[in-house]
């Protein structure tokens, strides 16, 4: 039995170009300029931990509470101000007031933890908050007491429906309401889109 054999043509390398001067001067800025960028993301990835609070609740208003020093916000929903009134049956009633209660009432007593990264304008963290299982934040939209503020929109909608809270009259947004009751600066919505510009605003902030 014979076998043919063919030999493989060897292949030819041929050395490459040497870079140009340009060529090795924008490789080597492209390297400390991502050098520079790690450096940057590891000296701000504290802007971006997650703080926690827990304890005794200090219920402030239907949307903010005080656990030991920490101020909170909570994340999400916006309920009418204290001293806000709203209007139900041809009368005034003050809701301010009742969305502070239903939280109250929420809470129950009982510990009371937040956790979040974001601020709002006057430094409050902003919070998702929990007591005994109950999603705070979550069960004052359903109850009616808090509108949704960039979250809880299909919650808001079944408090709708139901004429729950403040729903079950007529009221202005409480955005609205401080806006004309001369009560400090506007606040943005807290959902999705004002989470990307809140991790922008902390990476590039040189503060």
């Amino acid at each position: 039995m014979s076998r043919s054999w063919s030999p493989r043509p060897r292949r030819r390398y041929a050395p490459q170009p040497p870079r140009s001067l340009w060529r090795r001067l924008f490789d080597y800025g492209l390297t400390i300029v991502l050098l520079g960028l790690l450096i940057l993301l590891a000296a701000r990835l504290d802007r971006f931990e997650t703080r926690k609070a827990e304890g005794a609740a200090i219920v402030n208003d239907g949307d903010s509470i005080t656990l030991g020093a920490e101020r909170i916000r909570m994340r999400g929903i916006d309920a009418p101000e204290y001293q806000q009134t709203c209007r139900k049956d041809g009368a005034d009633y003050p809701c301010g007031r009742l969305a502070r209660q239903s939280l109250v009432r929420l809470i129950g007593g009982q510990p009371v933890s937040c956790s979040g990264w974001q601020q709002d304008r006057y430094g409050r963290l902003l919070g998702d908050c929990k007591a005994g299982g109950i999603d705070l934040n979550r069960a004052q939209v359903e109850a009616g007491w808090a509108l949704a503020y960039g979250d809880f929109e299909t919650e808001e909608a079944g408090a709708r429906v139901g004429k729950a809270g403040i729903w079950a009259g007529t009221f202005d947004e409480p955005q609205d309401w401080r806006d004309t009751h001369g009560h400090g600066l506007v606040e943005r919505k807290h959902g999705t889109l004002a989470s990307i510009g809140d991790a922008l605003r902390a990476f590039f902030s040189f503060r």
